[in-house]
Protein backbone atom coordinates (compact mmCIF):
# COMPACT_ATOMS: atom_id res chain seq x y z
CA UNK A 1 0.00 0.00 0.00
CA UNK A 2 1.47 3.40 -0.91
CA UNK A 3 1.77 5.34 2.30
CA UNK A 4 1.52 8.63 0.36
CA UNK A 5 -0.73 9.33 -2.61
CA UNK A 6 -0.28 12.72 -4.28
CA UNK A 7 -2.96 14.21 -6.54
CA UNK A 8 -1.64 16.65 -9.13
CA UNK A 9 1.73 17.19 -10.85
CA UNK A 10 1.87 20.95 -10.51
CA UNK A 11 4.44 22.67 -8.28
CA UNK A 12 2.76 21.45 -5.07
CA UNK A 13 2.50 17.78 -5.99
CA UNK A 14 5.99 17.77 -7.48
CA UNK A 15 7.34 19.50 -4.37
CA UNK A 16 5.85 16.76 -2.20
CA UNK A 17 7.21 14.02 -4.47
CA UNK A 18 10.63 15.66 -4.65
CA UNK A 19 10.83 15.91 -0.87
CA UNK A 20 9.70 12.32 -0.30
CA UNK A 21 12.30 11.13 -2.78
CA UNK A 22 14.98 13.26 -1.13
CA UNK A 23 14.08 11.79 2.27
CA UNK A 24 14.51 8.28 0.88
CA UNK A 25 10.82 7.42 1.17
CA UNK A 26 9.76 5.18 -1.70
CA UNK A 27 6.16 4.21 -0.93
CA UNK A 28 4.47 7.11 -2.73
CA UNK A 29 2.43 7.47 -5.89
CA UNK A 30 1.67 10.65 -7.83
CA UNK A 31 -1.51 10.86 -9.95
CA UNK A 32 -1.96 13.44 -12.72
CA UNK A 33 -4.91 13.51 -15.11
CA UNK A 34 -3.08 15.29 -17.96
CA UNK A 35 -0.22 13.86 -20.05
CA UNK A 36 2.44 16.25 -18.70
CA UNK A 37 3.60 17.93 -15.51
CA UNK A 38 3.13 21.60 -14.66
CA UNK A 39 -0.52 22.17 -13.83
CA UNK A 40 -1.35 25.88 -13.87
CA UNK A 41 2.40 26.51 -14.25
CA UNK A 42 2.48 24.55 -17.50
CA UNK A 43 3.32 25.72 -21.01
CA UNK A 44 2.19 24.87 -24.53
CA UNK A 45 4.07 25.11 -27.81
CA UNK A 46 1.52 25.38 -30.61
CA UNK A 47 1.71 24.06 -34.17
CA UNK A 48 3.14 27.36 -35.42
CA UNK A 49 6.08 27.09 -33.01
CA UNK A 50 4.98 29.77 -30.52
CA UNK A 51 5.32 28.89 -26.82
CA UNK A 52 2.68 30.09 -24.34
CA UNK A 53 2.47 29.91 -20.55
CA UNK A 54 -0.84 29.27 -18.82
CA UNK A 55 -0.78 32.75 -17.31
CA UNK A 56 1.74 35.48 -16.65
CA UNK A 57 4.35 33.54 -14.65
CA UNK A 58 7.77 34.77 -13.57
CA UNK A 59 10.39 33.15 -11.34
CA UNK A 60 11.19 34.90 -8.09
CA UNK A 61 11.46 33.31 -4.71
CA UNK A 62 11.10 33.65 -0.95
CA UNK A 63 13.14 30.49 -0.28
CA UNK A 64 16.77 29.58 -0.81
CA UNK A 65 15.82 25.91 -1.18
CA UNK A 66 13.55 26.86 -4.08
CA UNK A 67 16.36 28.84 -5.72
CA UNK A 68 18.72 25.89 -5.32
CA UNK A 69 16.21 23.52 -6.89
CA UNK A 70 15.66 25.87 -9.84
CA UNK A 71 19.44 26.12 -10.34
CA UNK A 72 19.69 22.35 -10.26
CA UNK A 73 16.81 21.72 -12.65
CA UNK A 74 17.94 24.24 -15.29
CA UNK A 75 21.62 24.91 -14.50
CA UNK A 76 22.32 26.91 -17.68
CA UNK A 77 18.75 27.46 -18.71
CA UNK A 78 17.81 30.89 -17.38
CA UNK A 79 17.52 34.44 -18.68
CA UNK A 80 17.74 37.17 -16.02
CA UNK A 81 15.41 40.17 -16.24
CA UNK A 82 14.88 43.47 -14.50
CA UNK A 83 11.18 44.03 -14.12
CA UNK A 84 9.69 46.65 -16.38
CA UNK A 85 6.01 46.80 -15.48
CA UNK A 86 3.63 49.53 -16.62
CA UNK A 87 0.04 50.68 -16.36
CA UNK A 88 -1.69 51.76 -19.58
CA UNK A 89 -4.34 54.38 -18.95
CA UNK A 90 -5.31 57.84 -20.09
CA UNK A 91 -3.70 56.99 -23.43
CA UNK A 92 -0.21 56.68 -21.93
CA UNK A 93 2.10 54.30 -20.09
CA UNK A 94 2.61 54.97 -16.37
CA UNK A 95 5.43 53.12 -14.53
CA UNK A 96 4.49 50.55 -11.91
CA UNK A 97 3.76 50.87 -9.02
CA UNK A 98 1.07 53.32 -10.05
CA UNK A 99 0.78 55.05 -6.68
CA UNK A 100 4.42 56.15 -6.79
CA UNK A 101 4.17 57.52 -10.32
CA UNK A 102 0.98 59.56 -10.41
CA UNK A 103 2.93 62.46 -11.91
CA UNK A 104 2.16 60.88 -15.30
CA UNK A 105 -1.58 61.42 -14.89
CA UNK A 106 -3.41 64.39 -16.40
CA UNK A 107 -2.89 67.36 -14.06
CA UNK A 108 -6.39 67.37 -12.55
CA UNK A 109 -6.27 63.69 -11.67
CA UNK A 110 -2.74 63.97 -10.31
CA UNK A 111 -3.94 66.70 -7.94
CA UNK A 112 -6.96 64.57 -6.98
CA UNK A 113 -4.68 61.65 -6.12
CA UNK A 114 -2.23 63.75 -4.08
CA UNK A 115 -5.07 65.39 -2.16
CA UNK A 116 -6.55 61.94 -1.57
CA UNK A 117 -3.30 60.71 0.00
CA UNK A 118 -3.30 63.77 2.29
CA UNK A 119 -6.94 63.09 3.18
CA UNK A 120 -6.13 59.45 3.97
CA UNK A 121 -3.30 60.52 6.29
CA UNK A 122 -5.54 63.03 8.08
CA UNK A 123 -8.30 60.44 8.55
CA UNK A 124 -6.01 57.60 9.59
CA UNK A 125 -7.77 55.12 11.86
CA UNK A 126 -6.80 51.97 13.73
CA UNK A 127 -10.19 50.43 12.97
CA UNK A 128 -10.01 47.18 11.06
CA UNK A 129 -10.91 47.56 7.34
CA UNK A 130 -14.23 45.98 6.42
CA UNK A 131 -12.94 44.72 3.06
CA UNK A 132 -10.27 45.28 0.44
CA UNK A 133 -11.91 48.40 -1.03
CA UNK A 134 -12.17 49.93 2.43
CA UNK A 135 -8.49 49.14 3.00
CA UNK A 136 -7.14 50.73 -0.16
CA UNK A 137 -9.43 53.76 0.11
CA UNK A 138 -8.17 54.36 3.66
CA UNK A 139 -4.51 53.82 2.85
CA UNK A 140 -4.27 55.50 -0.55
CA UNK A 141 -7.16 57.91 -0.56
CA UNK A 142 -10.25 58.28 -2.73
CA UNK A 143 -8.34 59.66 -5.72
CA UNK A 144 -6.12 56.65 -6.40
CA UNK A 145 -9.03 54.39 -5.50
CA UNK A 146 -11.31 55.96 -8.10
CA UNK A 147 -8.73 56.43 -10.83
CA UNK A 148 -6.99 53.05 -10.66
CA UNK A 149 -7.64 50.64 -7.80
CA UNK A 150 -11.42 50.18 -8.09
CA UNK A 151 -11.52 49.58 -11.85
CA UNK A 152 -8.35 47.51 -12.01
CA UNK A 153 -9.19 45.22 -9.11
CA UNK A 154 -12.64 44.46 -10.45
CA UNK A 155 -11.04 43.64 -13.78
CA UNK A 156 -8.43 41.28 -12.36
CA UNK A 157 -10.48 39.58 -9.64
CA UNK A 158 -13.77 39.59 -11.57
CA UNK A 159 -15.48 40.44 -8.27
CA UNK A 160 -16.04 43.84 -6.64
CA UNK A 161 -13.19 44.66 -4.22
CA UNK A 162 -15.86 45.13 -1.55
CA UNK A 163 -16.22 41.33 -1.61
CA UNK A 164 -12.52 40.61 -0.92
CA UNK A 165 -10.81 40.36 2.45
CA UNK A 166 -7.51 42.04 3.32
CA UNK A 167 -5.49 39.12 4.69
CA UNK A 168 -4.00 38.29 1.28
CA UNK A 169 -2.28 41.66 0.84
CA UNK A 170 1.06 41.14 2.58
CA UNK A 171 3.84 42.63 0.46
CA UNK A 172 1.73 42.96 -2.68
CA UNK A 173 0.54 46.57 -2.33
CA UNK A 174 2.89 49.54 -1.98
CA UNK A 175 1.40 51.97 0.55
CA UNK A 176 2.11 55.49 -0.74
CA UNK A 177 4.70 57.58 1.03
CA UNK A 178 3.51 61.18 0.63
CA UNK A 179 7.00 62.64 0.76
CA UNK A 180 8.21 60.15 -1.83
CA UNK A 181 5.21 60.81 -4.09
CA UNK A 182 5.74 64.58 -3.92
CA UNK A 183 9.46 64.25 -4.60
CA UNK A 184 8.64 62.21 -7.69
CA UNK A 185 6.08 64.81 -8.81
CA UNK A 186 8.33 67.84 -8.38
CA UNK A 187 11.53 66.18 -9.55
CA UNK A 188 9.87 64.54 -12.54
CA UNK A 189 11.28 61.22 -11.37
CA UNK A 190 10.04 57.71 -12.12
CA UNK A 191 9.94 55.32 -9.16
CA UNK A 192 10.02 51.71 -10.29
CA UNK A 193 12.08 49.76 -7.74
CA UNK A 194 9.38 48.66 -5.28
CA UNK A 195 8.12 45.10 -5.07
CA UNK A 196 9.00 41.48 -4.39
CA UNK A 197 9.69 40.68 -8.04
CA UNK A 198 11.69 43.70 -9.27
CA UNK A 199 14.11 41.16 -10.72
CA UNK A 200 13.16 37.76 -12.03
CA UNK A 201 14.32 35.03 -14.34
CA UNK A 202 12.70 32.93 -17.03
CA UNK A 203 13.61 29.66 -18.75
CA UNK A 204 15.48 30.00 -22.04
CA UNK A 205 13.50 27.18 -23.64
CA UNK A 206 10.04 25.72 -23.23
CA UNK A 207 8.38 28.36 -21.07
CA UNK A 208 7.65 28.01 -17.36
CA UNK A 209 6.40 24.49 -17.91
CA UNK A 210 9.90 23.33 -18.80
CA UNK A 211 10.87 23.67 -15.13
CA UNK A 212 8.20 21.29 -13.95
CA UNK A 213 8.61 18.84 -16.80
CA UNK A 214 12.28 18.57 -15.86
CA UNK A 215 11.39 18.17 -12.19
CA UNK A 216 9.06 15.30 -13.07
CA UNK A 217 11.71 13.74 -15.33
CA UNK A 218 14.14 13.60 -12.40
CA UNK A 219 11.67 11.66 -10.24
CA UNK A 220 11.15 7.86 -10.41
CA UNK A 221 8.87 7.25 -13.39
CA UNK A 222 7.36 4.14 -11.80
CA UNK A 223 5.89 6.27 -9.00
CA UNK A 224 4.13 8.75 -11.30
CA UNK A 225 1.04 8.05 -13.37
CA UNK A 226 -0.01 10.55 -16.00
CA UNK A 227 -3.42 10.32 -17.62
CA UNK A 228 -4.80 9.10 -14.27
CA UNK A 229 -7.99 11.03 -13.51
CA UNK A 230 -9.32 10.92 -9.95
CA UNK A 231 -13.07 10.30 -9.87
CA UNK A 232 -13.86 9.83 -6.17
CA UNK A 233 -12.13 9.93 -2.80
CA UNK A 234 -13.39 7.86 0.11
CA UNK A 235 -11.77 9.49 3.13
CA UNK A 236 -13.32 7.00 5.55
CA UNK A 237 -11.82 4.02 3.72
CA UNK A 238 -8.77 6.07 2.69
CA UNK A 239 -9.01 5.15 -0.96
CA UNK A 240 -8.90 7.01 -4.28
CA UNK A 241 -10.95 5.73 -7.21
CA UNK A 242 -9.79 6.58 -10.71
CA UNK A 243 -12.00 7.05 -13.77
CA UNK A 244 -10.68 3.65 -14.90
CA UNK A 245 -12.44 2.21 -11.79
CA UNK A 246 -9.11 1.29 -10.19
CA UNK A 247 -9.05 1.89 -6.44
CA UNK A 248 -5.84 3.01 -4.77
CA UNK A 249 -5.42 2.96 -0.96
CA UNK A 250 -3.47 5.55 0.98
CA UNK A 251 -2.34 6.38 4.48
CA UNK A 252 -1.73 10.05 3.71
CA UNK A 253 -3.26 11.88 0.75
CA UNK A 254 -1.63 15.12 -0.43
CA UNK A 255 -4.15 16.90 -2.61
CA UNK A 256 -3.61 19.82 -4.98
CA UNK A 257 -6.96 19.57 -6.77
CA UNK A 258 -9.16 22.63 -6.25
CA UNK A 259 -10.50 22.22 -2.73
CA UNK A 260 -14.14 22.76 -3.72
CA UNK A 261 -13.94 20.03 -6.40
CA UNK A 262 -12.15 17.67 -4.04
CA UNK A 263 -14.88 17.98 -1.42
CA UNK A 264 -17.67 17.50 -3.97
CA UNK A 265 -15.97 14.38 -5.34
CA UNK A 266 -15.52 12.79 -1.93
CA UNK A 267 -17.58 11.03 0.69
CA UNK A 268 -17.58 14.33 2.61
CA UNK A 269 -19.67 16.15 -0.03
CA UNK A 270 -22.73 16.23 2.20
CA UNK A 271 -21.27 17.45 5.51
CA UNK A 272 -18.57 19.71 4.02
CA UNK A 273 -20.23 20.79 0.78
CA UNK A 274 -21.89 23.89 2.31
CA UNK A 275 -18.48 25.08 3.48
CA UNK A 276 -16.86 24.36 0.10
CA UNK A 277 -19.64 26.41 -1.50
CA UNK A 278 -18.31 29.48 0.34
CA UNK A 279 -15.08 29.31 -1.68
CA UNK A 280 -15.03 31.66 -4.65
CA UNK A 281 -12.80 31.58 -7.72
CA UNK A 282 -12.44 33.35 -11.03
CA UNK A 283 -11.66 31.79 -14.39
CA UNK A 284 -8.96 33.03 -16.74
CA UNK A 285 -8.86 33.21 -20.53
CA UNK A 286 -5.32 33.19 -21.93
CA UNK A 287 -5.16 34.68 -25.43
CA UNK A 288 -1.84 34.66 -27.28
CA UNK A 289 -1.11 36.78 -30.33
CA UNK A 290 1.77 35.58 -32.50
CA UNK A 291 2.95 38.59 -34.49
CA UNK A 292 5.07 39.22 -37.56
CA UNK A 293 8.14 41.42 -37.37
CA UNK A 294 9.71 42.58 -34.12
CA UNK A 295 8.24 44.36 -31.09
CA UNK A 296 7.68 48.09 -31.64
CA UNK A 297 10.06 50.48 -29.94
CA UNK A 298 7.68 51.34 -27.06
CA UNK A 299 7.39 47.61 -26.12
CA UNK A 300 10.95 46.40 -26.74
CA UNK A 301 11.98 46.35 -23.07
CA UNK A 302 8.62 46.01 -21.30
CA UNK A 303 7.79 42.86 -19.35
CA UNK A 304 4.10 43.17 -18.56
CA UNK A 305 1.42 45.85 -18.48
CA UNK A 306 -1.77 46.41 -16.47
CA UNK A 307 -4.98 47.70 -18.09
CA UNK A 308 -7.65 49.16 -15.77
CA UNK A 309 -9.79 50.85 -18.44
CA UNK A 310 -12.81 49.56 -20.36
CA UNK A 311 -11.36 49.94 -23.85
CA UNK A 312 -9.91 46.41 -23.64
CA UNK A 313 -11.07 43.17 -21.98
CA UNK A 314 -7.69 42.11 -20.55
CA UNK A 315 -6.30 43.12 -17.18
CA UNK A 316 -2.71 42.20 -18.01
CA UNK A 317 -0.63 41.66 -21.14
CA UNK A 318 2.86 40.17 -21.21
CA UNK A 319 5.31 40.85 -24.03
CA UNK A 320 6.06 37.15 -23.94
CA UNK A 321 8.76 37.19 -26.61
CA UNK A 322 10.75 39.55 -24.35
CA UNK A 323 10.95 36.84 -21.69
CA UNK A 324 12.85 34.55 -24.04
CA UNK A 325 13.56 34.84 -27.77
CA UNK A 326 12.82 31.12 -27.94
CA UNK A 327 9.15 31.72 -27.11
CA UNK A 328 8.73 32.46 -30.85
CA UNK A 329 9.81 30.39 -33.87
CA UNK A 330 12.37 32.98 -35.04
CA UNK A 331 13.05 36.10 -32.96
CA UNK A 332 14.23 38.00 -36.04
CA UNK A 333 10.85 37.51 -37.71
CA UNK A 334 8.28 37.16 -34.92
CA UNK A 335 7.26 38.47 -31.51
CA UNK A 336 4.33 37.71 -29.20
CA UNK A 337 1.84 39.13 -26.72
CA UNK A 338 -0.06 37.13 -24.12
CA UNK A 339 -3.27 38.60 -22.69
CA UNK A 340 -5.27 37.53 -19.62
CA UNK A 341 -9.00 38.07 -19.25
CA UNK A 342 -10.85 37.23 -16.03
CA UNK A 343 -14.34 35.74 -15.77
CA UNK A 344 -16.85 35.11 -12.99
CA UNK A 345 -20.62 34.96 -12.57
CA UNK A 346 -20.61 38.73 -11.98
CA UNK A 347 -18.19 39.38 -14.86
CA UNK A 348 -19.20 37.05 -17.70
CA UNK A 349 -17.10 36.55 -20.83
CA UNK A 350 -18.43 35.59 -24.25
CA UNK A 351 -16.14 32.72 -25.24
CA UNK A 352 -17.02 33.09 -28.90
CA UNK A 353 -15.98 36.74 -28.92
CA UNK A 354 -13.12 36.92 -26.44
CA UNK A 355 -10.36 36.54 -29.06
CA UNK A 356 -11.86 39.27 -31.24
CA UNK A 357 -12.28 41.52 -28.21
CA UNK A 358 -8.64 40.97 -27.23
CA UNK A 359 -7.49 41.87 -30.75
CA UNK A 360 -9.61 45.03 -30.75
CA UNK A 361 -8.33 45.87 -27.27
CA UNK A 362 -4.74 45.46 -28.49
CA UNK A 363 -5.50 47.95 -31.26
CA UNK A 364 -7.24 50.35 -28.86
CA UNK A 365 -4.26 50.36 -26.48
CA UNK A 366 -1.65 50.60 -29.26
CA UNK A 367 -0.09 47.25 -28.54
CA UNK A 368 -0.42 46.44 -32.21
CA UNK A 369 -0.90 48.75 -35.17
CA UNK A 370 -2.81 46.42 -37.50
CA UNK A 371 -4.58 43.07 -37.60
CA UNK A 372 -2.27 42.20 -40.46
CA UNK A 373 0.55 41.72 -37.93
CA UNK A 374 -1.19 38.66 -36.44
CA UNK A 375 0.05 35.35 -37.76
CA UNK A 376 -0.87 33.01 -34.90
CA UNK A 377 -3.65 32.81 -32.30
CA UNK A 378 -3.73 30.79 -29.09
CA UNK A 379 -6.55 30.54 -26.57
CA UNK A 380 -7.24 28.46 -23.50
CA UNK A 381 -9.74 28.88 -20.68
CA UNK A 382 -8.70 27.93 -17.15
CA UNK A 383 -11.79 27.27 -15.06
CA UNK A 384 -9.84 27.76 -11.84
CA UNK A 385 -7.67 30.80 -12.51
CA UNK A 386 -7.52 32.77 -9.24
CA UNK A 387 -8.46 31.55 -5.74
CA UNK A 388 -10.45 34.59 -4.69
CA UNK A 389 -9.70 35.82 -1.14
CA UNK A 390 -13.38 36.42 -0.48
CA UNK A 391 -14.82 37.65 2.80
CA UNK A 392 -15.94 34.13 3.78
CA UNK A 393 -12.84 32.29 2.58
CA UNK A 394 -11.16 31.87 5.96
CA UNK A 395 -14.43 30.85 7.56
CA UNK A 396 -14.60 27.98 5.07
CA UNK A 397 -10.92 27.02 5.31
CA UNK A 398 -11.06 26.92 9.10
CA UNK A 399 -13.56 24.06 8.77
CA UNK A 400 -12.38 22.29 5.61
CA UNK A 401 -8.64 21.92 6.12
CA UNK A 402 -8.79 20.49 9.69
CA UNK A 403 -11.71 18.19 8.80
CA UNK A 404 -9.74 16.71 5.92
CA UNK A 405 -6.56 16.39 7.99
CA UNK A 406 -8.47 14.28 10.52
CA UNK A 407 -8.92 11.74 7.71
CA UNK A 408 -5.35 11.85 6.48
CA UNK A 409 -5.97 14.35 3.68
CA UNK A 410 -3.69 17.36 3.39
CA UNK A 411 -4.95 19.79 0.76
CA UNK A 412 -2.21 22.19 -0.31
CA UNK A 413 -1.20 24.52 -3.13
CA UNK A 414 -2.73 27.39 -5.09
CA UNK A 415 -6.22 25.89 -5.13
CA UNK A 416 -5.72 23.00 -2.74
CA UNK A 417 -5.34 25.42 0.18
CA UNK A 418 -7.05 28.40 -1.51
CA UNK A 419 -4.71 31.05 -0.06
CA UNK A 420 -3.82 33.52 -2.76
CA UNK A 421 -1.23 35.18 -0.53
CA UNK A 422 0.92 32.03 -0.74
CA UNK A 423 0.01 30.72 -4.19
CA UNK A 424 3.01 31.61 -6.35
CA UNK A 425 5.15 28.78 -7.74
CA UNK A 426 7.68 29.00 -4.90
CA UNK A 427 4.94 29.05 -2.26
CA UNK A 428 3.12 26.15 -3.91
CA UNK A 429 6.20 23.95 -4.16
CA UNK A 430 7.11 24.69 -0.56
CA UNK A 431 3.61 23.80 0.64
CA UNK A 432 4.22 20.35 -0.84
CA UNK A 433 7.68 20.16 0.72
CA UNK A 434 6.56 21.39 4.13
CA UNK A 435 3.57 19.08 4.43
CA UNK A 436 5.86 16.11 3.81
CA UNK A 437 8.29 17.37 6.45
CA UNK A 438 5.37 17.86 8.83
CA UNK A 439 4.13 14.30 8.34
CA UNK A 440 7.56 12.64 8.32
CA UNK A 441 9.71 14.83 10.57
CA UNK A 442 7.09 16.56 12.71
CA UNK A 443 8.12 20.09 11.68
CA UNK A 444 5.76 23.05 11.34
CA UNK A 445 4.25 24.14 8.03
CA UNK A 446 5.25 27.77 7.80
CA UNK A 447 4.03 28.74 4.33
CA UNK A 448 0.41 27.65 4.73
CA UNK A 449 -0.19 28.68 8.33
CA UNK A 450 2.09 31.73 8.58
CA UNK A 451 2.04 33.60 5.24
CA UNK A 452 3.46 36.72 6.90
CA UNK A 453 6.59 34.72 7.79
CA UNK A 454 6.77 32.98 4.41
CA UNK A 455 6.68 36.34 2.65
CA UNK A 456 9.36 37.81 4.89
CA UNK A 457 13.14 37.52 4.48
CA UNK A 458 14.32 34.59 2.38
CA UNK A 459 14.56 31.31 4.30
CA UNK A 460 16.79 28.25 3.99
CA UNK A 461 13.89 25.83 3.83
CA UNK A 462 13.82 22.26 5.15
CA UNK A 463 16.83 20.85 6.94
CA UNK A 464 18.34 17.91 5.05
CA UNK A 465 18.35 14.58 6.92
Amino acid sequence: MPRFVIIGAGPTGLGAAWRLNRLGIHDWLLLEKTPTAGGLAGSVTDEAGFTWDLGGHVQFSHYRVFDELMDDLLPDGWIEHEREAWVWMRDRFIPYPFQNNIRHLPHEEMVECVCGIVQALKNRSDARPKHFADQFERSMGPGIARVFLHPYNFKVWAYPPEELNTKWLGERVAIPDLERVLRNVFAGKDDVSWGPNNTFRFPKYGGTGSIWRECARRLPAERMRFGASVEHIDTAARTVRLSSSETIPYTYLINSLPLDLFVRNSDLASPLGPHADKLVHSSTHIVGLGLKGTAPEHLKTKCWMYFPEENCPFYRVTVFSNYSPNNVPDATRFWSLMAEVSESPVKPVDEERVVEEVIQGALNTRLIASRDEICDLFRVRLEHGYPTPSLRRDEALDVLLPALAERGVYSRGRFGAWKYEVSNQDHSLMQGVEVVDHLVLGTDEITLWHPEVANGPKKKGPVEP
